[in-house]
């Protein structure tokens, strides 16, 4: 999943300041599983916001709404009827949710209330870690599914490097070495011989080429 986390409330307050009337704007995907943009941090917000304007003596509408997602054609539509009621939108989705919403209704200030991480995983309630940076051609079936891209700090495709010390990383002590899980689930798999296969340097130039990149899909396009 896409892992965001709350703007500090005064960045929020900075943006939003010359405007009377603010829609919220959450997302019932991602950001709801990490808590930063659902319907409750939705509510939450809007408390935050109320109050700030109430000790200021200004009146602003602050009204709420949660989309089943900000990534479709279909949700952001739901907003058609009421959106010009408001001078600015506050989103709580991801970059992609805010980004589609500003194209969709360019006629509307559409703002950022999380900041986006990483595409990663629940560890425990409150703990979030990467696992993927949506580089292109995978190759985790070369790596025994440990991605060396997100779990390496130097993002080596043959490691580890000199600096890994007792299977740690020489940027943070506190952090495995990605290459050592990597090593060690091979080894799991009994798979070592793949490790002794160089992996290429990837064509960045390729996978990246063109700026934003688009998949298409004929067969399942209307």
């Amino acid at each position: 999943m896409i892992v965001a986390k709350r703007k500090p409330i005064e960045e929020i307050i900075e943006e939003v300041q010359a405007y009377d009337k603010i829609l919220l704007v959450g997302c019932n995907e991602c950001v709801t599983v990490c808590e930063a943009g659902g319907k409750k941090e939705v509510a939450v917000l809007a408390s935050a916001l109320r109050m700030h304007f109430m000790n200021q003596g200004k009146e602003v509408k602050i009204d709420e709404i949660t989309l089943e997602r900000q990534c479709d054609h279909e949700y952001l539509e739901e907003l058609r009827n009421q959106i010009d009621q408001y001078d600015a939108v506050i989103s709580l989705a991801c970059g992609v949710g805010v980004q589609f919403m500003a194209e969709k209704y360019m006629s509307m200030p559409v703002l950022p209330g999380v900041d986006t991480c990483f595409m990663g995983v629940t560890e425990e309630r409150g703990v979030w870690s990467e696992r993927c940076q949506g580089c292109g051609t995978c190759m985790l079936a070369k790596t025994g599914g440990i991605c060396p891209v997100s779990r390496c700090a130097k993002r080596l495709f043959n490691g580890p490097c000199g600096g890994s010390t007792d299977g740690h990383c020489e940027i943070d002590k506190n952090v495995i070495c990605g290459w050592q899980l990597i090593v060690d689930r091979l080894s799991k798999l009994d798979k070592l011989d793949d490790y002794e296969i160089l992996i290429p340097i990837k064509d960045w130039s390729t996978e990246r080429a063109g700026g934003p990149r688009k998949v298409v899909r004929e067969d399942v396009m209307q």
